[in-house]
């Protein structure tokens, strides 16, 4: 595979979990190890001046990152895939590479505080303009879609409340509008969703999640079909300099191949405990796409293979202090941002992953003080169930 292009291997099985063991790598041909070498080095030796063996300083390409853009672009059926040091950077070189002083994105008004973050206050400033709608609303996110309007930024599932946005529609109506759509796949993964298929332009991960499943590294990506967004994009990790290390790559290549069993086991954990929160007396609204009662139920159904591992729920006592009482409760849950692991963890939106969002724009979107955000693991359910009623049980 050439260091400038890690598209899809499409010798490769259709099989998703076949794609996820095998997309992208080959045993390496020195040695014959099955698993992909790291190699753990900066630049690389020339024969003459411009003369080298597709390689030639790691900012730009490394072999090891090279065989995960290609098992990504695997993963969501991609013609390209390209890793960054983080999914912000991720994010960061989609609005480099494609917009300019002027020009408009509409996004999500219960956007991933990291996301927000980045784009009020670093780019912004610079002249991009945005503006934050219910994308679950199409009439208010077609009204809000300008001439100078080049890309809507989507998350679904959302991050924290859960919503859920037709990938399909949105796109439908940014094609008429002659704009582009990002899609935020962190939550959902490529086991569970690929919007490239439903019409999308660019899928972004945090691959420190679920594609890693580990809690052990640093990583974004981007995948597209488009060979002018790869080309732009692969300028920005050059230009830039937000290329992951070799390290991290292979850390979450080795997380990607268990990515279809861990997910199984996600899924199954949070419908379980999504059901046992939705009768608990000290349980208000429990946000999770796949109870029957939540709002985007039907669209998750056709547009996801299953309703993921991420779970929010609000308390019946609307405090604060009622949200860090069951927080400092648990023992298998960790109090913990980021999500995505083989562990469960807890944590409290208002005050952790989404503190950058003024106080009164969390509250005019919903994101209440009580408001508290599972991710939840692998571990036996029963556990799980056990120590979320004994913190409930606190309040």
């Amino acid at each position: 595979m050439s260091t400038s292009d890690a598209s899809a291997d499409h010798d490769i099985p259709s099989g998703f979990g076949t794609r996820a063991v095998h997309a992208g790598q080959e045993p390496d041909p020195a040695t014959g190890a099955v698993m992909t070498p790291i190699y753990q080095s900066s630049t690389f030796a020339q024969s003459a001046p411009g003369e080298h063996k597709g390689y030639e300083y790691s900012r730009v390409s490394n072999p090891t990152r090279t065989a995960l853009e290609g098992n990504l672009a695997g993963l969501e059926n991609a013609e390209h895939g390209i890793a960054f040091a983080s999914g912000v950077a991720g994010i960061d070189a989609i609005l480099k590479g494609g917009l300019r002083p002027g020009d408009h994105v509409v996004t999500t008004n219960d956007l991933y505080g990291g996301t927000f973050r980045l784009f009020k206050e670093v780019f912004e400033p610079y002249g991009l303009d945005f503006t934050f709608v219910d994308m679950t609303d199409l009439e208010a996110t077609e009204a809000a879609l300008r001439p100078e309007t080049e890309l809507l930024w989507v998350e679904t599932p959302t991050n924290p409340l859960m919503r859920i946005a037709d990938i399909e529609a949105l796109c439908d109506l940014a094609a008429a509008n002659d704009a582009d759509v990002a899609v935020d796949n962190t939550f959902a993964s490529p086991f569970l969703q690929q919007p490239l298929s439903l019409g999308a332009d660019l899928v972004l991960h945090s691959a420190t999640k679920y594609l890693g499943g580990h809690s052990d590294l640093i990583l974004g990506a981007v995948c597209t079909d488009s060979d002018e967004w790869a080309e732009a994009l692969r300028f920005q990790v050059k230009s830039a300099g937000a290329s992951p290390g070799p390290m991290d790559s292979f850390l979450a290549l080795r997380g990607t191949k268990t990515l279809h069993l861990r997910m199984e086991r996600h899924c199954e954990n949070a419908r379980r405990l999504a059901d046992f929160l939705d009768d608990h007396d000290k349980v208000g609204r429990v946000r999770y796409p796949g109870l029957a009662s939540h709002p985007g139920h039907d669209i998750a159904a056709r547009q996801m293979e299953d309703f993921g591992g991420m779970i929010s729920f609000e308390l019946t006592d609307d405090r604060i202090e009622a949200a860090k009482t069951v927080l400092s409760g648990t023992d298998v849950f960790l109090l913990a941002e980021s999500l995505g692991g083989v562990e469960s963890l807890i944590e409290h939106p208002a005050s952790m992953t989404h503190a950058s969002i003024p106080p009164e724009e969390r509250r005019e979107i919903g994101l209440t003080d009580s408001l508290i955000r599972l991710s939840v693991g692998v571990e036996d359910i029963d556990d799980l169930r056990t120590d979320l009623d004994r913190a409930l049980a606190a309040v």
